[in-house]
């Protein structure tokens, strides 16, 4: 795995701060989908219209 040199401002590689922004935009992900789930009384499959997957036998 490669690591990125602490000192760059830039480039490929495991940054803090790309870290950083990644877990903050997963949470805020996480809630936007369960606030709209507890809106619409739907879950993510039914609002992205998969919800045919959840019903097979």
């Amino acid at each position: 795995m490669y690591y990125a040199d602490p000192e760059s401002k830039a480039g490929w590689g495991f940054h803090r701060r790309a870290e950083l922004l990644n877990g903050r935009l997963a949470m805020l992900g996480f809630v936007i989908g369960v606030s709209l789930e507890l809106l619409t009384g739907q879950g993510i499959m039914q609002q992205i219209g998969l919800s045919a997957l959840l019903h097979q036998s």
